[in-house]
């Protein structure tokens, strides 16, 4: 043995572990259990329903979306997506600028009245809507006396849709714009920038994409809820009937084909959505790494 290799052993490598210094075994063990528990509670389910949707062929599929009150439905669901999400997104964008970027009295209380639909049982949230139009509150009879309908109406559903939804764009954003800081912004008020200016091109940028993974989740509720929109609706078909409500009609009158034909198709949008949200979050996550490497 030389001199140098006397003086310099060779280092043994130890085995790379962890922070929390699991083991191969435990990694195996715990990577095998979220997989049987996502094959059973969400795969196997999604599985289920679109082999059901097709189990009668694929013409009783295309009859049973044909429908003249399946094709009423989509429409509904639609339209009261398209007029919810834009107005969330408004109201997000406004709450989570003010909460991350700004300081002032009742910030906490303001958080806590943004999370207040993840709170309430949805059912209860259309309840407390038929308690402020309905017949016998106090708005009732001016509503009743000036013709305006509320409930029972596509007004009542798209109310109840927007406080249902309205947490989740604000919910993405708030965390993002707080650990962005402010210093962008400070170093463009500095620049002569006015406080519009400083939102639509440097603010607004820097949360691209979490705003549109917010407006994907808003917008998959939106289309998906259920509590809320059955309390508010009256269930009238053909006209107040959404998708959801719709698939439940059908199943309670023993159409099952028609009932899973019509869930399979609100499950491929739920799909699509968090398709297109993965893809969007992978595109942030590398912008933020070149960003680093900067």
């Amino acid at each position: 043995m030389s001199d140098a290799a006397a003086m310099n052993p060779p280092v043994k490598k130890k085995r790379r572990r962890t922070p929390i210094g699991e083991g191969p075994a435990t990694r195996v063990v715990l990577l095998t259990m979220a997989i049987a528990f996502l094959a059973v509670i969400l795969v196997a389910p999604l599985l289920a329903v679109f082999l059901e949707a097709f189990s009668r062929g694929v013409g009783v599929y295309i009859e049973a979306l044909g429908k003249p009150d399946t094709l009423s439905a989509l429409q509904l669901t639609l339209l009261v997506a398209a007029i919810a999400v834009p107005a969330n997104l408004v109201f997000g964008i406004a709450a989570s600028w003010a909460v991350a970027k700004f300081d002032f009295k009742g910030k906490a209380f303001l958080v806590t009245l943004i999370d207040l639909p993840f709170a309430v049982s949805p059912v209860v949230s259309g309840l407390i809507f038929v308690l402020l139009f309905g017949a016998n509150s106090l708005l009732g009879p001016w509503l009743e006396a000036n013709n305006i309908k509320i409930l029972f109406a596509v007004p009542g559903i798209v109310i109840a849709t927007i406080f249902i939804t309205f947490p989740f764009i604000a919910r993405e954003l708030i965390p993002l714009m707080q650990a962005q800081g402010t210093q962008e912004e400070e170093a463009a008020v500095s620049l002569g920038a006015s406080g519009w200016r400083t939102f639509f091109q440097v603010t607004l940028p820097n949360v691209k994409w979490g705003l549109l993974s917010g407006v994907l989740l808003c917008n998959a509720r939106a289309m998906g809820e259920f509590g809320a929109v059955t309390v508010v609706s009256g269930n009238i078909r053909g006209q107040t009937n959404t998708l959801p409500l719709h698939i439940e009609i059908l199943y309670n009158d023993n159409n099952a084909a028609a009932a899973f034909a019509v869930a399979s198709l609100l499950a491929a949008l739920a799909l699509v959505t968090l398709a297109v949200k993965t893809l969007l979050e992978a595109r942030f996550a590398g912008e933020l790494a070149a960003q680093r490497r900067h």
